[in-house]
């Protein structure tokens, strides 16, 4: 239920981030959060704590959405990847802390008000937080943009901000500006041939990256008896995959990275039906391991997803992808169930689908590293002469550099 309930709902985030902002979601969510999660805690019947569950995981689903869509617009494109991987790094070091926080407190009632109480102060910070420039500018507040650059730039000890204008501001986004005008909406995504070539290989990596990813979370009792342990491994390795994501950003392209750290969680599940059920620490490592190469991936395509698609319409689309990624969540446990049947079938149907979908990777999106954060449709059409321009100028670079 926690994985799914973000699906069906995910539409009415998107209306809500895209109308009222990135902030006011963020601490709306928060706040829920912590009301359904205490109250989870207090329920009398199963009905009102499944009921509860629910609401908590549509908090949940909408804090992920508003944070990363906020700290994608508030960074530069050349830091981008490196605040997204800190974001990322910061999810596996609480599921970490939840298998040390679960082994500490055994009883389930105050595991829950340990993890649910803490969102009551993060809602509080959360209004502290400025909301994104790129999004006022686009809805027509340049007023209210100008005093959240003002204040960041204050913040970073940037003197010079100062001198920045309305009328500065509003020259420098005139192209943004003026294409937010049109009408548009989340079909758009399907309608426009350079959003649809982007949108389904998309949709397809962020079904299949996450029907393999819960299949291997949820057959963790298969592993060993000891589940608290396997939980803080799998966020401990999560968190030095993660963490290496940056420095593997900085040498090879988005493309190679996702599409190589699936075909290697792929194998190490396909590997693992080949060790016997006696040998369990081997097993154990090559779930690690194909955990790690997952969190590298997720991340990876965390930061891709930001790229490939213009601020117009990218709440709209990340939320998309993460609705159908929901989805695949909730196929995996599915597919783990026909092993009574199969023993055989589910580590294989993971296995192939994390390497059929990195062949998508390869053959049907671009790349995107180095190029500039886009914000209009206007801005993907111009990419390719933009890559090919910089591709030109790298050569001329090079040449003239050569000894």
């Amino acid at each position: 239920m926690p994985t799914s309930s973000g699906a069906p709902l995910q539409p009415c985030m998107l209306l809500s981030c895209d109308r009222l902002g990135r902030k006011p979601m963020l601490s709306w969510c928060c706040l829920q959060t912590a009301l359904a999660g205490t109250g989870t805690t207090f329920a009398p019947t199963l009905l009102i704590y499944c009921s509860l569950r629910f609401v908590t995981a549509f908090g949940i689903a909408g804090i992920f959405l508003s944070a990363l869509v906020l700290m994608v617009e508030w960074t530069t494109t050349s830091r981008s990847a490196v605040t997204l991987t800190v974001l990322a790094c910061s999810f596996s070091a609480g599921q970490a802390a939840l298998g040390g926080v679960a082994f500490a407190l055994r009883d389930w009632q105050t595991l829950q008000l340990a993890v649910s109480v803490p969102f009551f102060a993060i809602f509080l910070i959360s209004w502290w937080l400025p909301e994104s420039a790129r999004w006022l500018i686009i809805k027509g507040k340049p007023d209210q943009a100008l005093q959240e650059l003002r204040k960041v730039a204050r913040i970073n000890g940037h003197k010079e901000a100062k001198n920045l204008t309305i009328e500065v501001l509003m020259s420098s986004m005139e192209e943004e500006v003026a294409s937010a005008k049109k009408p548009q909406s989340g079909l758009d995504l399907f309608r426009v041939p350079v959003l649809r070539r982007r949108s389904c290989p998309v949709l397809v990596v962020s079904f299949s990256l996450l029907i393999s990813l819960y299949g291997l979370i949820f057959d963790l009792q298969s592993l060993g008896r000891d589940i608290f342990l396997l939980q803080v491994l799998f966020g401990a390795v999560d968190i030095l995959g993660r963490a290496t994501t940056v420095l593997l950003l900085s040498f090879f392209g988005r493309r190679t990275i996702l599409a190589g750290f699936q075909v290697m969680a792929g194998l190490s599940i396909l590997a693992n039906t080949l060790v016997p059920p006696d040998l369990q620490t081997l097993r154990v490592v090559l779930a690690v391991l194909g955990k790690g190469c997952f969190g590298i991936s997720l991340t990876c395509l965390t930061i891709y997803r930001a790229e490939l698609f213009p601020t117009t319409v990218r709440m709209t689309a990340d939320g998309l992808m993460q609705m159908v990624g929901r989805l695949g969540g909730m196929m995996g446990p599915l597919i783990l169930m026909s092993r009574q049947a199969l023993p055989l079938l589910p580590p294989l149907v993971y296995g192939i689908i994390s390497i059929a979908s990195s062949l998508v990777v390869l053959f049907f999106l671009p790349e995107t590293r180095g190029l500039p954060l886009p914000d209009t449709i206007q801005d993907l059409e111009s990419q390719k002469s933009t890559a090919a321009q910089g591709n030109r100028q790298e050569a001329i670079t090079v040449e003239s550099t050569w000894f």
